[in-house]
């Protein structure tokens, strides 16, 4: 049997460490000591940040040695104090069997950085809105993003009668996505944007679209996740407050179903362990190239000149 390429691998063990992941997270939650900590204006960390981003990163480093792993919560020892039972070696077998790009067959763990979101939603989670909390890992190779996954802990499915809590997406480059079942983009245009950190550079942008809808909602990965479920058409937030372990893992997949993740500019974003972790010329996704340069071509000029001089 022929050995199974390092980043269908590294994919298939994320998918594992993600669920493991999003259990922490409903733990933590259903303890209700959330531990809640300031780091920033409206940045906020919680237990669930800190265990989940220990389990994620103890996991793959035990398999991976040689990945360069960033996760938001950097300042945390990780590899230490981690209960076994938050080390996961699993790998999930559908992902396993994926047909590898040539492109990707022979990349070294060197050649790899993973950005690690262990709760995206942070300030949602604090104030109940579940469903808009997810778990980002993003695979970058060369400084582009090729593979991802985004894991809802609330999501709910209901098996045999019972409500079945969490799933798992993934995409992998010049392969396709799964875990979910993609749907065309709404007839009108409807627009998703930011629930906590909005501007007035951010209503701007939003104006200019004559957009049908404008849906404000909490998190990177579960905006990606209403234009890959036809929710949305187009994502924008003309701002800096997004970070690279945001948007890494969503643009990977959203790449991989056919859309388009770059900033405001129309430029893609580098993903390189030197590269600065804002992005600070903003987000601007669509589900496919011609919803994403009608929205390029919408934004007015001063508004990405201002951006720029940030």
């Amino acid at each position: 049997m022929t050995a199974v390429p390092l980043i269908v691998k590294l994919l298939s063990s994320s998918v594992s460490v993600a669920n493991r992941a999003g259990k922490i997270v409903r733990d933590v939650m259903s303890k209700g000591e959330l531990g809640i900590v300031e780091k920033g204006k409206d940045d906020f960390q919680t237990e669930a940040d800190r265990s989940a981003q220990r389990c994620i990163i103890a996991s793959l480093s035990t398999q991976y040695p040689k990945l360069n792993i960033i996760g938001e919560e950097d300042s945390l020892d990780t590899v230490d104090e981690v209960p076994s039972d938050w080390i996961v070696i699993d790998s999930d077998k559908d992902v396993l069997s994926l047909e590898c790009p040539p492109s990707l067959q022979d990349i070294k763990e060197e050649d790899i950085v993973v950005w690690v979101d262990p709760l995206d939603g942070t300030s949602e989670y604090t104030q109940g809105f579940l469903e808009h909390v997810t778990v980002l890992i993003g695979i970058s190779v060369n400084e582009k993003p090729v593979a991802g996954v985004i894991h809802q802990p609330y999501y709910k499915t209901l098996i045999g009668g019972e409500n079945k809590l969490g799933r798992t997406i993934w995409g992998l480059q010049d392969t396709g996505v799964g875990g979910f079942t993609p749907a065309p983009p709404p007839d009108a245009l409807v627009i998703t944007t930011t629930r906590s950190h909005s501007n007035p550079l951010v209503e701007k942008a939003l104006q200019v679209m004559n957009a049908n809808q404008i849906l404000r909602v909490g998190g990177a990965g579960y905006k990606v996740l209403q234009l890959l479920e036809g929710v949305a058409s187009v994502y924008v937030f003309a701002s800096s407050g997004c970070k690279k372990w945001d948007t890494c893992a969503p643009e990977a997949i959203l790449s991989a179903a056919g859309g388009k993740l770059t900033d405001v500019l129309g430029n893609f974003y580098k993903y390189g362990a030197s590269e600065s972790r804002p992005n600070k010329t903003g987000v601007l996704a669509a589900v496919n190239n011609d919803l994403h340069s009608y929205a390029l071509s919408k934004i007015p000029q001063e508004l990405k000149d201002t951006l720029s001089k940030k």
